[in-house]
């Protein structure tokens, strides 16, 4: 039987989401890509025993993940019931819906139908009665923002989720979804956006800017970029990687030499730094505090151990961050 380290709260930090009451870890799960059936279940249940025991207090899930869909969220909930039955309130368990998840015109999107049903889906593979954040995992173009926002209102209302938030939209669409969420009583915690060092979309089309004049926290996702701020790539690209396969989020045209010199220069500072380039990368994320949480995938409990390591040192240099936008932005 499991029982979680008692110095679990030592070192992590823990940074309040937006104007709520909710804090979260500097670093937080995601079970994205190494939560499914193609992963040995051990693996996987002593990732998230060591996250827990290194104070990450938040898994992160959507009801496509996996392969195949919806195999996350199961995973969890085997999870949750062999190890983390005492340690509910301890977590932070959120999840989304808006991407393709089943047959016929109900299955993605943001139609109120949709979100709620999804909802409901989750819960049973998690076997939970609520979710702590549920997300708008993304914009849709022809459903109204009232009902897609609505839906996440009804959610709470049922008891089904005790925070909403969104992700992927833009400054002026999480404007508007905060608007409506506050005539609704139901205020925005939270927004996902993709943010890395060589993904600066949420500063240079002011979302970050909108976040902090709403005070709605932010959590990124992709800080590591699909892998390329690993380090994997600093001689090219390995056989076993990403790149070198069929995936649809990373491919071996993205992998320059341009690129490649870039990884290297910025490996350079985090090695003066006494980090890995990953750590680099995301302590870069979590740098000012205008990033509640970065979410960080792992396939073991090491390499988990290794992102967790960037919350010792978290603080640059202006020189640092002007060295790094030169390499990334020359």
């Amino acid at each position: 039987m499991y029982t979680a380290h008692p110095d679990r709260y030592a070192e992590m930090p823990y940074r309040r989401t937006g104007r709520s009451g909710l804090k979260l870890p500097a670093l937080s799960l995601g079970l994205w890509h190494n939560f499914g059936p193609d992963r040995p279940v051990e693996t996987q249940r002593a990732t998230l025993r060591r996250a827990f025991d290194l104070g990450v207090t938040h898994f992160d899930l959507a009801n496509n993940y996996g392969p195949p869909p919806g195999s996350a969220e199961s995973a969890l909930g085997e999870a949750l019931k062999a190890d983390f039955a005492p340690y509910r309130d301890e977590l932070v368990i959120s999840t989304k819906a808006g991407y393709l998840m089943w047959p016929g015109p109900y299955g993605e999107w943001g139609s109120r139908k949709y979100l709620l049903s999804s909802l409901d889906q989750s819960l049973s593979r998690m076997g939970l009665e609520y979710v702590d954040i549920f997300y708008s995992h993304r914009p849709d173009p022809k459903t109204p923002l009232e009902e897609t926002m609505g839906a996440l209102h009804t959610a709470v209302q049922q008891g089904k989720a005790l925070y909403v938030g969104v992700s992927n939209y833009s400054a002026e669409q999480t404007r508007e979804a905060a608007r409506i969420l506050a005539e609704l009583g139901t205020p925005l915690l939270i927004h996902q956006p993709r943010y890395s060092m060589l993904d600066r979309r949420p500063e240079t089309g002011g979302l970050l800017h909108a976040l902090d004049e709403l005070q709605v926290g932010s959590i990124a996702y992709s800080p590591l970029e699909q892998g390329l701020l690993t380090g994997r790539y600093l001689n090219g690209i390995p056989q076993d990687s990403r790149a070198a396969s069929d995936s649809p989020f990373l491919n071996s045209d993205a992998v320059t030499e341009e690129l490649v010199g870039k990884l290297r220069a910025l490996n350079e500072i985090a090695g003066s730094r006494g980090q890995s380039l990953a750590q680099l990368a995301l302590a870069w994320v979590l740098r000012q505090g205008r990033v509640t949480s970065a979410l960080v995938g792992a396939s073991s409990p090491q390499q988990l151990e290794d992102s967790v390591a960037a919350i010792g040192n978290l603080d640059f240099g202006a020189d640092e961050l002007a060295r790094i936008d030169k390499i990334v932005q020359g």
